[in-house]
């Protein structure tokens, strides 16, 4: 072999090939096997059973697994990560133009998300908006449980700033 010539592995043969083993999509995107075998029961991603009955995946799932995990990252749920990738034609793994669309999707709940936290760490030294008759100095104190007529729970802080 000459000097400038790349040997080609094993791995550099897999990536190519689309026939990847659950163990070598679990070791290159990162993940746990069984956190893959959940995302196919979720339908978030597809494989295929090979002669043995094992399951082999095509190289796009490497893509796909990255959004999931970039995605949850953010803090987006399965649900929701699954309901954004369906809206993909054909099932198909997100090009860079469509994570461009999934993102700011998910930039939207997260402003939300922050906007939540901020409430919160607003009122945490004080009142926390929970709607209680117990502290007579809050200052959002709920007299005749007027809070109560809405719904239970921490009624001010999930309701949007006004």
């Amino acid at each position: 072999m000459s000097k400038n010539t790349m040997p080609t592995t094993t791995t550099t043969k897999k990536i190519v090939d689309a026939n990847l083993s659950v163990g070598f999509v679990a070791k290159r995107s990162g993940v746990n096997v069984s956190a893959l075998h959940f995302y196919e029961s979720k339908g978030l991603i597809r494989s295929w059973r090979n002669n043995g009955n094992q399951r082999r995946y095509k190289p796009d799932v490497l893509r796909r697994v990255a959004v999931i995990k970039a995605a949850q990252t953010m803090g987006i749920t399965l649900d929701d990560i699954k309901s954004t990738l369906d809206t993909l034609p054909e099932q198909r793994t997100p090009t860079k133009k469509d994570w461009s669309a999934l993102s700011k999707k998910w930039q939207a709940q997260l402003d939300e998300r922050i906007a939540y936290m901020q409430r919160l760490r607003d009122k945490v030294d004080g009142c926390i908006g929970c709607g209680c008759l117990s502290m007579n100095n809050c200052p959002i104190y709920n007299k005749d449980d007027h809070l109560g007529d809405e719904q239970s729970g921490a009624v001010l802080l999930n309701t949007p700033q006004k």
